[in-house]
């Protein structure tokens, strides 16, 4: 169980790729706005994808699936994680290339069986001892990896809650902060914790609207902030297959890669369909994105079209950046390596390079989420390169110009020093055929 112990009276960064993406920043009619919700651009895309939502949430999209096809860097993850986001803040959104399936412990239908299953969530709700309040202050506390020192991760974290009427900090283990940073909680969102399994629901936030990044907006809750009151969190049914398989149905948080029975998984299908009937959860498909998906092998394509179909299947969004080519593990061609019969369930967005003002808004919003001040002379370069080379080539620029500045606020120099440090594609390109020449 969690260990979660309140104490006696600097916060953490969470920064990932695409932790700014909070929707697809469409107004009321569906009508993408130019930059909103951490988008930016892409606006034939993100208006295709807002009537994919719709089509969802009417039940319309049973049996079928989303396919982004667009060059390297042109946003296709950022609006397969915006569908999610525009279903539901609880709604998993489970990222996985093509390439991983050959590469896992276990077989492949056993791995996409587990990313499937990983993707559908199983919302409880029942009335626990909780601890509820708007957080004050958050302290992730990191050590060295056992296995790998030179990455951090989180070894516990020390978080204040309060209310009207109270106020306690508390300290909680590993498992917790992993939550925390994987939910994106950060001061000014109410969160609710369950004090016995350590489980954490996100309520909203009290902070107001930054433009960019939305969030329910609630007030700040009164009474203590330990309470028992309805507790309501989200599992998901491989999480539940797991636990099962241990005899531990809060046991678990994190899997460990081992084969589970077609036995177990029917017996977690039951207990949650007993538990919807009974009114005390309900079933929150969530989205699985599948990157690189022309690295699927036939076999892989005739499982997946074969689980779309079923009950409990999650919405599939797949994404790739080639035209016609094989489809893996036969002779024979097919538009984006994808076998045709596959191809007929699927609905087809085009995402499109982003251009110059485009990368210059997304570079801000970058340095926003990363915390690096950065002047509008470095933004404009930036933006300038991002046109040149590719807009993630842009991005990855400011964190090394932000090493150079010491911390301060990022000049143009700054980029230019990082630039020199470190060669985009086609300069790297040219660096070894310049090499190979001078051998010849």
């Amino acid at each position: 169980m969690p260990v979660i112990e309140e104490v006696a009276t600097k916060s953490f960064e969470r920064i990932g790729m695409h932790s700014h993406i909070r929707g697809l920043g469409l107004d009321e009619n569906g009508k993408a706005k130019f930059m909103a919700d951490g988008m930016v651009g892409q606006i034939k895309a993100r208006e295709a994808a807002g009537i994919a939502v719709e089509l969802i949430k009417r039940g319309k999209l049973a049996g079928k699936g989303i396919l982004l096809v667009g060059p390297t860097g042109s946003g296709k993850t950022a609006i397969a994680m915006g569908i999610a986001r525009e279903l539901g803040e609880d709604v998993p959104f489970v990222q996985i290339a093509g390439s991983e399936i050959y590469s896992a412990e276990v077989n492949k239908t056993e791995f996409l069986k587990q990313a499937m299953r990983r993707a559908i969530g199983v919302r409880i709700s029942e009335e626990r001892k909780v601890y509820e309040g708007e957080v004050k202050s958050i302290e992730v506390r990191k050590t060295r990896h056992p296995f790998n020192p030179y990455v951090e991760i989180p070894e516990s974290v020390i978080i204040t809650l309060r209310t009207k009427d109270d106020e306690k900090t508390i300290r909680a283990g590993r498992e917790i902060a992993y939550q925390l940073m994987e939910m994106g909680v950060e001061e000014g969102d109410v969160i609710q914790i369950d004090a016995e399994t350590g489980r954490i629901s996100k309520v909203g936030t009290t902070k107001e609207e930054e433009g960019l990044f939305f969030k329910r907006k609630v007030s700040l809750p009164s009474g203590p902030v330990l309470k028992i009151k309805e507790f309501t969190y989200t599992v998901t049914l491989h999480d539940l297959d797991v636990a099962n398989a241990r005899g531990n149905i809060f046991g678990l948080l994190f899997s460990t890669g081992a084969e589970i029975s077609d036995e177990v998984r029917q017996r977690v299908d039951e207990t949650v369909k007993k538990w919807i009937e009974e009114g005390r959860a309900t079933l929150v498909p969530g989205v699985l994105f599948i990157d690189e998906v022309h690295m699927l092998d036939i076999e892989a394509f005739s499982f997946l079209a074969r689980a779309m179909e079923s009950e409990l299947a999650p919405i599939l969004i797949l994404a790739t950046n080639r035209g016609r080519t094989k489809i893996r593990g036969t002779d024979i061609e097919a538009p984006h390596g994808i076998p045709i019969d596959m191809l007929d369930r699927l609905l087809i967005i085009n995402t499109e390079p982003y251009k110059r003002e485009e990368i210059r808004e997304i570079v801000k919003i970058r340095a926003k989420e990363e915390k690096i001040e950065v002047s509008e002379e470095a933004i404009e370069y930036l933006a300038e390169l991002g046109e040149k080379t590719s807009l993630r080539y842009a991005v990855q620029l400011l964190a090394p110009a932000s090493v150079l500045a010491r911390g301060g606020r990022v000049e143009k120099e700054h980029v230019e020093r990082a630039k020199e440090y470190f060669a985009d594609i086609k300069r790297s390109i040219q660096f070894v055929e310049k090499l190979e020449g001078m051998l010849q």
